[in-house]
């Protein structure tokens, strides 16, 4: 067994690498890279969320998810705006071209992981409550 089998976070990297890997190809198509969707899926569940509810969804930082927001501004996914009330609130809204992009991505995640689509229901479903339950160990919850 290799050193890096022994590292518990190893499998997990390999893992999300691999997925970000299978989602490259379909999301050329819609010109985002994985983690811009990622923040256009939090958008499409719900319009209009803070910068800081949108990186407690994804585990981001606002150093990392500002950039992102930025490009899917420049390319007339979203809007930010400023709260009136406190102008450190930056509120992100999606644009019409960016509702509009929901259509196109909804058979993405199936076509993507379809690498799960020999396992048992019950075994998928055990793996994402498994996932779910290890992300709200660490995060404290």
């Amino acid at each position: 067994m290799a050193i890096a089998d022994k590292e518990p976070g190893f499998p997990f990297y390999v893992v999300s690498r691999l997925i970000s890997q299978a989602y490259r190809e379909p999301l050329k198509t819609l010109g985002l890279t994985y983690p811009q969707y990622l923040v256009m899926l939090c958008l499409w569940e719900k319009d209009g969320l803070m910068v800081s509810q949108i990186g407690e969804r994804l585990s981001l930082d606002s150093g990392t998810l500002t950039p992102l927001l930025k490009r899917l501004e420049t390319m007339n996914l979203v809007k930010r705006e400023r709260s009136e009330e406190d102008e450190r609130k930056v509120q992100i809204e999606l644009t019409y071209p960016g509702k509009s992009l929901q259509s196109k991505s909804v058979q993405l995640g199936q076509h993507a992981l379809s690498i799960l689509d020999g396992w048992k229901e019950k075994d998928k479903e055990k793996l994402f409550e498994l996932v779910q339950k290890l992300i709200q160990d660490l995060n404290g919850e």
